[in-house]
């Protein structure tokens, strides 16, 4: 009798375990999600919220390839020896079938090294040096947002129009701010061959000794000052500037300086007249982004930022590559990758074969306060497709070529 009691639990424990292992496998398509969301809150909150209500579209609709689209989302603390072990971990353990995430260009080198070498599928959604899809770009990484170069040379575009002759620069000292940095001066000297810049201020990331930087930046006497920082940075270099007169009478260019991510937390104290990359949601008209601000802002009762707007057209290009390869197979969504067209709230990008850069644009205007806060005015939305180089000239960036 105990023999027999001994045998059914065993059959039954072994096909309960069975039927647990396979829903785990076949249930949903899981994505690896990789981000700094303690370090970085304010941009990697409102990127998550930005995938959630994709992800909520997404699956009301039927999912994709016929399953519920899942994202584990993991914490690397901005680490980019821990970004690679989750990576590892979320392909290996977890059933990822690709990698999306992270906001540090540093953080996306690392992992975008370990797609190359592994053969995973990381698509960079928001790392913006130059180096992911040119100098170290592989056959396995695709990147969402438009680089420091389409967006620096943006800038440099109307910093060309002003009669600025000198320039000082002010950038975190890591791979994006070197980028963004090489990338102006590259794109204003072809416009500008007579701009002459007198300064370079290289603050470490988080870390800015902001009266020392505006006091070093002052006494080059620039006509004009092309600013990086962003976040604590950009609040405790806005604040000293401002006391100590560094802006006035001067043009100043802020990459990214116009993001809700960095100008909320200013309020009143947000600068003016800075020629500046951002979101002004609160403006958008054209139907699409309308419609996307409308939902997110329903949905959580809060505003979407740069970061929401970007997670939100990860999972569509998600959804979008993995519908045109058919298959969760990693050669197959790599090969899905070239030129692939994704329709989003800022109309149709397309994921170049070329260098894998994708076409996403960015808004360029002016800030100014309004009740109280910064905001972006005589803004347009520029094609990034018009600052890449020719599909021939991005082959050349790439290793191999």
């Amino acid at each position: 009798m105990r023999r027999r009691n001994f045998l059914r639990g065993l059959i039954a424990a072994t096909a309960a375990g069975l039927t647990v292992t396979g829903a785990l496998a076949q249930d949903t398509i899981k994505i690896g999600e990789i981000n700094h969301y303690k370090r970085m809150a304010a941009f990697a909150g409102p990127y998550k919220q930005g995938i959630e209500l994709a992800l909520d579209e997404v699956n009301a609709a039927g999912g994709v390839l016929g399953k519920p689209l899942e994202f584990i989302f993991r914490d690397d603390q901005g680490d980019p020896g821990e970004a690679v072990k989750i990576a590892e971990e979320l392909m290996t353990r977890d059933g990822a079938v690709m990698l999306t995430g992270t906001i540090l260009s540093n953080v996306g080198l690392a992992i975008s090294s370990l797609a190359a070498e592994k053969k995973y599928v990381y698509l960079a959604s928001e790392p913006l040096a130059d180096a992911i899809v040119w100098a170290k770009g592989n056959p396995y990484t695709f990147r969402l947002r438009a680089s420091t170069h389409m967006q620096a040379s943006m800038l440099a575009e109307e910093a060309a129009k002003t009669d600025a002759k000198t320039f000082a620069t002010i950038a975190p000292n890591y791979a994006y701010g070197k980028d963004a940095v090489a990338a102006f001066k590259a794109a204003l000297l072809k416009l500008k061959p007579d701009a002459e810049f007198v300064a370079e201020q290289w603050p470490a990331l988080f870390k800015i000794d902001a009266g020392a930087e505006v006091q070093a930046i002052e006494r080059a006497k620039p006509d004009a000052i092309y600013n990086v920082t962003f976040g604590t940075d950009l609040a405790k270099f806005v604040r000293e500037g401002t006391d100590r007169g560094l802006f006035d009478g001067r043009v100043v260019m802020g990459l990214l300086s116009g993001e809700p991510e960095y100008l909320d937390p200013l309020r009143d104290e947000a600068p003016e007249g800075w020629i500046v990359t951002g979101y002004p949601w609160y403006g958008v008209e054209d139907d699409a982004n309308k419609a996307f601000v409308d939902a997110y802002m329903a949905t959580y009762k809060d505003h979407p930022r740069i970061g929401s707007l970007v997670g939100y057209m990860t999972v569509q290009s998600i959804v979008a590559v993995l519908e045109k390869a058919g298959s969760t197979e990693t050669e197959a969504i790599r090969e899905a990758f070239a030129d692939l067209h994704v329709d989003t709230p800022v109309g149709q990008i397309t994921f170049r074969a070329a260098d894998h850069q994708a076409t996403m644009g960015a808004f360029v205007g002016k800030t100014t306060l309004r009740d109280g806060r910064g905001v972006m005015v005589d803004w347009t939305y520029k094609d990034g497709a018009d600052y890449l180089p020719s599909p021939e000239e991005a082959k050349a960036l790439r290793p191999g070529n």
